[in-house]
């Protein structure tokens, strides 16, 4: 008997070989995968996964969990060899305990769902990210997801506070607590969460949820420089108690996806446009107070101009220009790429990383746009006369750079596999050493997601 038949004869029809496997699980949003796998698992239990990963330990067989393939680093691909174990049908909210102000969620539930049940409960989940439809808890803890909220509410590690997984061999380890404080020896859960499927298969997770804001306040700002924007961020940081989002974009990034939604917001396309969005407190001054900020960080010329959302209509079309969904449909073999680097330095790596990619591709779309307030920013990279070659080349190039400033080759996006050759720009010797010594602890017959991230 094969692994697939062992597997089949312990869990039944949720496996899945041949023509019964979709198309989507070839790759995950990077379009790096070509091959499908030998077989699709889509347990609904912690059981079924840990009876599933027994038995490929046993044989020696190679596993790679899938959650919604909205990954940018090839970290979900799996390869003709590998086993899927996909978490699409291992969905639901167990509980809302309003007294902790925690959920706990099953892996699978995409990350709008859990934001909604919260939203109904009377909470907020602030982990948000623009694929919230499509991506999935698990994902999101797998890859330390980062999003447009963490300059209020940390990234994704810092709103977990009970997590339950499967370790290689089958073993379940469930902590599920719902303690803020909890020093009781080591954080276990922090092995998995950004471990990115290599050590362990994350199944169940109590999230902290936070009060729900009254509402937001929203503005669209110009700005002219970098210095200018850096500024303003320090003085947003300090004179609005509900800061929860500051977002940035440079003239090409603005200009190109506000010309694709067909919106007009300036005169002129200023070199800088940000998103701030203030959560209310419930205080009926906050407005006055919103609008008050931007009218004196005007008068100091901090900004040039700026808009207050009117509507949540308006906030929408704010943000449909900086999720810039239309470069995906209108740039050819678009590059994503995502860094972080310390934030008084990001407008110069910007400047010379802009530079030296136009210089080795002169008839590339290059531009810019990130959160900033936690040091990230992304690079949109596209060349009409794209090769297999291209997206290695630009990697070397930005991430060269990205070496010198002592920066981070990945600020949310994860290692997977498009980073992994470069992750010692940003890590040293002892620490991939180290990286090394706890897989092999955790995974001794590397069957996780191997090639991936180390």
């Amino acid at each position: 008997m094969t692994i697939v038949d062992d597997l089949k004869q312990a869990l039944g029809d949720i496996v899945l070989t041949g023509t019964q496997i979709g198309e989507r699980h070839r790759s995950d949003a990077s379009l790096t995968g070509r091959e499908l796998p030998k077989a699709v698992i889509r347990p609904t239990s912690s059981g079924e996964i840990a009876t599933a990963l027994r038995l490929c330990n046993e044989n020696g067989q190679t596993v790679v969990v899938q959650g919604g393939l909205t990954g940018l680093a090839g970290g979900a691909n799996a390869g003709k060899d590998a086993v899927v174990i996909s978490l699409e049908r291992y969905t639901g909210i167990e509980e809302i305990d309003p007294q902790a102000g925690t959920m706990t969620v099953r892996a699978g539930t995409p990350l709008e769902v859990a934001q909604r049940a919260a939203e109904d409960a009377g909470f907020l989940l602030p982990i948000d990210l623009g694929a919230r439809g499509s991506c999935q808890i698990g994902g999101n803890l797998a890859t330390n997801a980062g999003g447009i909220r963490v300059l209020r509410y940390g990234v994704t590690r810092d709103n977990v506070l009970g997590l339950e997984a499967v370790l290689a061999d089958g073993t379940i380890i469930s902590s599920l607590n719902k303690m803020i404080k909890n020093n009781t020896g080591y954080d276990l859960r922090q092995f998995f969460i950004g471990s990115e499927g290599t050590l362990g298969v994350i199944t169940r997770a109590v999230l902290r949820l936070r009060p729900l804001p009254a509402g937001r306040l929203t503005a669209l700002c110009a700005l002219e420089s970098y210095d200018d924007l850096v500024a303003f961020l320090t003085r947003c940081q300090r004179r609005l108690p509900g800061l929860s989002a500051f977002e940035a974009m440079w003239e090409n990034y603005f200009r190109f996806n506000a010309e694709a939604e067909k919106l007009k917001f300036f005169d002129e396309i200023p070199p800088f446009a940000v998103i701030v969005e203030q959560d209310l407190l419930g205080d009926a001054s906050e407005r006055d107070g919103f609008e008050a900020f931007l009218g004196e960080a005007l008068e100091d010329g901090i900004i040039a101009d700026a808009l207050i959302a009117q509507s949540e209509k308006e906030s929408r079309s704010f943000w449909s220009v900086r999720e810039g969904h239309a470069m995906d449909s209108q740039l050819p073999a678009l590059v994503n790429l995502d860094v972080s680097l310390p934030i008084g330095d990001i407008g110069r790596f910007a400047a010379e990383c802009g530079a030296a990619l136009s210089q080795r591709f002169p008839a590339a779309h290059v531009s810019f746009f990130g959160h900033v307030a936690d040091s990230n920013l992304h690079i949109a990279f596209s060349e009409p006369d794209s090769d297999a070659d291209t997206p290695h080349i630009v990697d070397g190039i930005v991430y060269e750079i990205v070496r010198r400033y002592k920066g981070s080759i990945s600020a949310e996006h994860g290692i997977g596999t498009l980073k992994r050759d470069f992750l010692d720009h940003s890590r040293s010797p002892a620490e991939l050493e180290l990286m090394h010594r706890i897989k092999r602890a955790l995974d001794p017959n590397g069957i996780l997601n191997p090639g991936k991230v180390i």
